[in-house]
């Protein structure tokens, strides 16, 4: 792990940073997830070009025909089906290399709240997640890049001791409302462009 001092980047910045074309990609993601800025983009942009690394090495090995690779190619993709970033059927490490920067950004806590319609905004469900009114099983998540596995997805909601947790909440009732008038559908994400 090393120094505490010294800790590993999460992230890299653009090698080039005034390019039209992908600050505008940029911004498109970052509005479409409720991202509060590019560097939690850059994040997850990171953890894909990590799990792809991955995945390539991983194929030159396995046509070494090496033992361990086989094993680490196994572990990798179940890590991956486990939360959520591929299919349940995926068995090839193809499937890591055509992973998208979507199927990770939606797995993130802040984006499962607003699609279960706990929330009726992206920037809400933030908000909510923030604050602690959101927990995920037992324990209260106040980070809205918490990655959601599969298995927790169903966990998550309302934290015991919130206020929101009264279904006659004022807020409750508006989100419910805009679910039943289509308005603000929490399954039907913004538009990405």
């Amino acid at each position: 792990m090393g120094d505490p001092k010294f800790l590993r980047r999460t992230f890299e910045r653009p090698k080039h940073p005034w390019e039209e074309v992908r600050m505008a990609e940029e911004n498109k993601l970052l509005t479409k997830y409720g991202l509060k800025n590019k560097r939690e983009l850059w994040r997850a942009q990171f953890r894909l070009r990590n799990y792809r690394r991955q995945a390539r090495e991983l194929q030159a090995r396995v046509r070494a025909k090496e033992v361990q690779a086989e094993k680490e190619t196994k572990a990798l993709l179940e890590s991956l089906v486990r939360i959520g970033a591929l299919p349940v059927g995926a068995n090839t490490l193809d499937d890591i290399l055509s992973l998208t920067l979507d199927s990770l950004l939606e797995r993130r806590l802040q984006w499962i709240v607003y699609v279960k319609g706990l929330a009726s905004t992206l920037t809400g469900a933030r908000q909510l997640i923030v604050h602690g009114h959101i927990s995920v099983g037992n324990h209260k998540v106040r980070s809205p890049g918490f990655v959601v596995t599969r298995d927790d997805e169903v966990k998550v909601a309302y934290n015991a001791y919130s206020p929101f947790l009264d279904e006659a909440h004022p807020m409750r009732v508006s989100i419910k409302q805009k679910i039943e008038s289509g308005k603000g559908a929490p399954s039907a994400p913004p538009a990405s462009g």
